[in-house]
């Protein structure tokens, strides 16, 4: 008897095995590609003095303005990723945004990609999602020694361009749905330059998309073995390498103050992050983080005497510029995408340096596979440490 059953059960998983595969996947179908535009008023904290009102125009910059436009995919009805992943879109947008004070800080042009996906349906028309951005914002009037010495805001004309939203999407017909939402944007140069103080907006968003193509088939509802075995718990195994360069304040002298280090200074670093799925959406683990920066422990090896731009430091020793840490991971792992924010510690790390480290990267899958990485590195929330671009491999 039970003999018979483990032939029934491995006959029942085969069977489930071989409906799963002879699910087309995304690629192998149309995609179903929308375009359309958003129109986003939003509030603008003052962060720092400069935004405040300390500024040569003495003005307060407190509002923004932005109109984008967007192109978009999603995944036919009828494939793996359209079954498994319902209403999920990802796409390419260009936008620009006014602060009303272009003289102060210009009116940047943002390159963004963006992934989104409703998590509650309150029917079939009326969903609520959420949605990430992440790109380029370009044309910064940025802080300049001689022509705009108090912009304490932005030290590059390029920076990182984030933002993370709620959006209500209503279906108005087969080709428009509309959309409205809260959002809000980050705008930073990732500590490569200085200043870095960054600019934040917090706003609402009205948008309207048109559906180019539209599916053939009416969906189903997902094979039950098809579901079962995406929701299956699995460990899998990433492996990331990355550099970045960075600027480094070093606290000198007595009483220490902090001097700003001419240059940049290297930063490498790599990552052995095991992580289990919970289900086909999150997955959660620790990770193995080793990082040498080229501007950590500067401290001890100042070469008394020396200031501002002529400051120097004898080379400290390789030992004395690496951290070695261990971090708790969890991740969004969607089709394409993979969002990760960690949490860690530093056992071994640099004099001076922030023992308590966190992380937020964007994984792009080129293929099943290799992914190329992007992320940023702070130390305790609130010190900017480095960027973190590089290329992976899931195992």
């Amino acid at each position: 008897m039970n003999r018979i059953t483990s032939i029934l059960l491995t006959f029942t998983i085969a069977i489930a095995a071989v409906a799963a595969d002879s699910v087309p996947s995304g690629f192998s179908q149309p995609l179903l590609w929308r375009a359309g535009a958003e129109l986003s008023p939003a509030w603008v904290p003052g962060t720092n003095s400069f935004l405040d009102g300390g500024n040569e125009m003495g003005k307060h910059i407190s509002s923004s303005l932005s109109v984008n436009i967007r192109a978009d995919f999603s995944f036919d009805k009828t494939t793996r990723e359209g079954l498994l992943y319902k209403g999920l879109y990802q796409g390419i947008g260009l936008g620009t945004t006014t602060f009303f004070a272009n003289r102060l800080l210009g009116t940047p042009v943002s390159a963004y990609v963006y992934q989104g996906a409703p998590f509650l349906y309150f029917n079939n028309r009326l969903s609520l999602g959420y949605e990430w951005q992440f790109g380029a914002a370009f044309g910064w009037k940025h802080y300049n020694q001689e022509t705009a010495s108090d912009n304490a805001v932005i030290g590059t004309s390029v920076t990182a361009h984030m933002a993370l939203g709620l959006k209500l999407q209503y279906t108005l017909s087969d080709r428009w749905k509309m959309s409205v939402g809260l959002s809000a944007n980050h705008y930073s140069n990732g500590n490569t330059s200085w200043p870095n103080g960054g600019v934040n907006h917090i706003g609402a968003s009205i948008g309207i998309a048109y559906a180019i193509n539209t599916p053939t088939e009416t969906a189903a509802a997902p094979d039950r073995s098809l579901t079962e075995e995406a929701d299956k718990g699995r460990w899998f195994y990433d492996i990331t390498v990355y550099g970045a360069w960075r600027k480094r304040a070093v606290s000198i002298g007595n009483p220490a103050e902090p001097q700003l280090c001419p240059g940049k200074f290297g930063v490498a670093g790599f990552q052995f992050s095991p992580l289990r799925s919970l289900n086909r959406w999150i997955a959660v683990g620790p990770s193995l983080d080793f990082q040498w920066d080229e501007s950590a422990g500067l401290a001890p090896y100042w070469v008394d005497g020396t200031f501002a731009d002529m400051i120097k430091f004898r080379r400290p020793p390789f030992g004395r510029q690496i951290s070695v840490g261990l971090s708790a991971h969890a991740e969004l792992t969607m089709p394409i995408f993979a969002v990760n924010a960690g949490i860690g510690y530093d056992i071994v790390n640099p004099k001076g340096d922030k023992a308590f480290y966190q992380s937020l990267t964007l994984k792009t899958f080129i293929t099943k596979n290799l992914y190329i990485n992007t992320g940023y590195r702070l130390g305790s929330f609130k010190e900017p440490q480095n960027l973190m671009l590089g290329i992976g491999i899931r195992l």
